[in-house]
């Protein structure tokens, strides 16, 4: 071989390198995104992932790598989720997954992102089990982030709430828990049942119903015979039926609490303004700066979508953004340097600052609750508009009542 051939030869697998090098690094990172797109909550998962992807491709990428969102219809099946999850990571060759607001489903899709070894963040599902799995397990469960509150903290936080708004503004004393029966609201009970009576609340009567339930008017009627001074409600599979007879019996007793349904943009239209009134949690809301972040990406989606996001749209547009800033930190898509990535996120999004609990917390890869972390709002329904009456220093409304609610005046 010739010097001048061993020279052609050497430039020859050079250039090959170094494209292949860039091709490599111009590789999109593929987001599966399974969600429940023809629920009410659900739907903003998927168009939340988009904005937030076309936001950052906008600007160059990460590195100049695309992020490219592979959505499925799950349906609300966790059997459709599963198979969806198995082909985001054998067929379409997605780097990460993000899934669900129902805690069935995450808690299904759980045990696939350990065999798959695929890293898997959910949205909106609250169950504590999903975290506590990773705190059980952490080598096999590593792969699960929870990016929305537990159960736990979600009870934490209407009771925050509850104190503050009901307690002391309002002198109320007694309430009743209202709770579909769901994976996420056995939790989410066991807080109420603990946090209401610590903070002034004595619970009367605890009513748990099948998310299958039309017909409310036997449990209003069990309520309203206690005379509780508020409902405290644990509702997100359910929400039109109960707030439109709610207000078809004139219910004397406000609801206040979790009500998933509540936190999208079209519940007023979709429950004709029977909703007006109604107090609901959520971690951000139309109209509400909880940061500089918050209003502008509502008012994007509200461009592109011609609605605002349900709880879930602001969780899952965070997430691409902090997967985006992971996948950059970490410098790779590899599962196990995304993760330790993550692990390290802190994060400025639409919902507050985000971090996640350590290998040490009982909520292994959860977002952290609290002041200067996540400490969700209250929202409430009035005159066919949400608007945010919780905490003092982000609220645009005092609560105020439909005239068949009796409660007292502040």
């Amino acid at each position: 071989m010739t010097p001048k051939f061993r020279t052609l030869l050497g430039a020859t697998a050079l250039g090959l390198l170094m494209a292949t090098g860039q091709a490599l690094a111009a590789d999109p990172i593929k987001i599966g995104v399974i969600a429940e797109a023809q629920a009410i909550a659900g739907a903003s998962i998927p168009q939340a992932a988009q904005l937030a992807a076309d936001e950052i491709n906008a600007k160059g990428g990460v590195d100049g790598r695309k992020i490219e969102i592979v959505t499925y219809d799950n349906h609300s099946s966790s059997a459709d989720s599963v198979r969806a999850f198995q082909r985001a990571v054998n067929e379409d060759k997605v780097n990460i997954v993000i899934a669900s607001y129902i805690s069935e489903v995450v808690l299904a899709l759980e045990p696939w992102a350990a065999r798959l070894k695929t890293p898997l963040i959910t949205p909106g599902a609250a169950s504590n089990e999903i975290s506590k799995a990773v705190h059980a397990d952490y080598e096999k469960n590593k792969y699960t982030f929870h990016g929305y509150l537990t159960s736990a903290a979600l009870a934490q936080s209407v009771c925050d709430a509850a104190k503050e708004l009901l307690v002391e503004q309002r002198h109320m004393k007694t309430a009743v828990i209202m709770s579909e029966d769901a994976a996420w609201t056995k939790p989410l009970d066991v807080g109420y049942e603990d946090c209401l009576p610590k903070i002034g609340l004595k619970v009367l009567d605890h009513i748990r119903f099948s998310p299958d339930t039309t017909d409310f008017t036997p449990i209003f009627n069990k309520i309203e015979g206690s005379k509780p001074d508020v409902i405290i409600t644990g509702i997100s599979h359910v929400g039109v039926q109960p707030t439109v007879q709610w207000k078809n019996q004139q219910v004397p007793i406000p609801m206040f609490g979790i009500a998933s349904q509540a936190t999208n943009s079209t519940f007023g239209k979709d429950t004709n303004e029977a909703a007006n009134g109604v107090i609901y949690q959520g971690v951000s809301g139309t109209g509400v700066a909880v940061t500089p972040k918050s209003i502008p990406f509502t008012d994007a989606f509200k461009a592109k979508f011609g609605n605002f996001p349900s709880y879930c749209g602001y969780t899952a547009y965070d997430e691409v953004y902090y997967i985006a800033d992971a996948v950059k930190r970490a410098g790779s898509t590899d599962a196990d340097k995304l993760i330790a990535a993550l692990e390290k996120t802190d994060w400025i999004g639409t919902i507050g600052r985000v971090q996640f609990y350590g290998k040490d917390d009982p909520f292994t890869h959860s977002i952290k609750y609290g002041k200067g972390l996540i400490t969700g709002l209250m929202l409430q329904w009035q005159d066919g508009q949400q608007v945010g009456v919780w905490p003092a220093d982000v609220a645009k409304a005092k609560l105020k009542f439909p005239s068949f609610i009796k409660v007292t005046s502040n």
